[in-house]
């Protein structure tokens, strides 16, 4: 039995069949992001990592590396609003320097995590600023360039989003207020201080959902069979996942831009309503579960 989606009336324009699919297809990706099944697919079966509660030393660990690495992005997003933004090399090429980094992460383990979050990170940022070009962002705006980190804080739910008030439209939500008092500040100054009070609540914000996706990539590699393959698929791996949530984030932006935000939106949840209830692990196997809590 097919659930037939309900459409409101509205003067806005209707989307095209092309792209009423592509939203459709960013809704999936969007509403069901998981590392864990891309890390489970790269290690050929079903991995159950609730067991693998990091300890408190590791836990500080990513949260210091997170953090620096969401500075360093942030650093580069800056960059880019003050020089202009540049093609820099292919998405291809990002995601072979990432690859690189996480091998060299891999050889030193958590000892080094510090120093390749950022790099990896980074790279991935340029990466998504790409994928954003692609799609109609013009990133001399600080809030495009600022849609390109919000990338990181859609890959992942936090630990209370299992529940039914997650997902896309929420999260963005979320970070709504952060993300126009930091475009709003970049806007109005010519001198821009990473410190600053709007920036910092935004990195906060961003930095408590992807140190869940870090944790997770990090008790991933714990696992023997993904430790085997070595840190440049988990890394590739990682980017990859960001990727998609990239595309499919901005395919969300391009279509508001065309149709309006009422119109897509409302669409967009009588999709997300054909997925059925939120995916949630289960305690039987059959997934990954994520690392929520810390030993103490």
């Amino acid at each position: 039995m097919s659930l037939v989606v309900a459409e409101p009336k509205t003067l806005e324009p209707d989307l095209s069949d092309a792209d009423r699919e592509a939203l459709r297809r960013a809704v999936r990706v969007l509403e069901r992001p998981s590392l864990a099944a891309r890390l489970a697919n790269l290690a050929g079966r079903p991995l159950e990592l609730l067991g693998h509660v990091l300890p408190a030393p590791v836990s500080r660990a990513v949260s210091t590396a997170t953090e620096g690495a969401l500075r360093s992005a942030l650093r580069a997003a800056l960059a880019s609003l003050r020089k202009g933004p540049r093609l820099g090399p292919s998405v291809a090429i990002h995601n072979a320097l990432a690859a690189t980094s996480g091998a060299v992460g891999g050889a030193f383990g958590l000892s080094a995590l510090v120093v390749e979050l950022p790099i990896s990170t980074t790279l991935m940022l340029r990466a998504i600023a790409s994928i954003a070009r692609e799609q109609g962002e013009d990133l001399s705006r600080p809030e495009a360039a600022l849609a390109c980190l919000q990338v990181f804080a859609l890959g992942g739910a936090s630990p209370s989003e299992y529940a039914h008030e997650s997902g896309y439209l929420a999260s963005r939500a979320a970070l709504a207020r952060s993300m126009r008092e930091a475009a709003r500040y970049i806007a109005e100054r010519s001198i821009l201080e990473e410190g600053a009070p709007v920036l910092v609540r935004l990195l906060a914000q961003i930095a408590a959902r992807f140190g869940i996706v870090v944790s997770q990539k990090m008790a991933a590699q714990a696992v023997p069979v993904l430790g085997a393959l070595g840190g440049a698929a988990v890394n590739a791996a990682f980017m990859d996942h960001f990727q998609s949530i990239a595309r499919a984030h901005f395919t969300v932006r391009r279509l508001e831009r065309t149709y309006g935000v009422g119109r897509v939106r409302a669409l967009y949840d009588a999709f997300r309503r054909e997925l059925g209830p939120a995916w949630a692990p289960s305690s039987k196997g059959g997934g990954i579960r994520v690392p929520l809590q810390t030993e103490v």
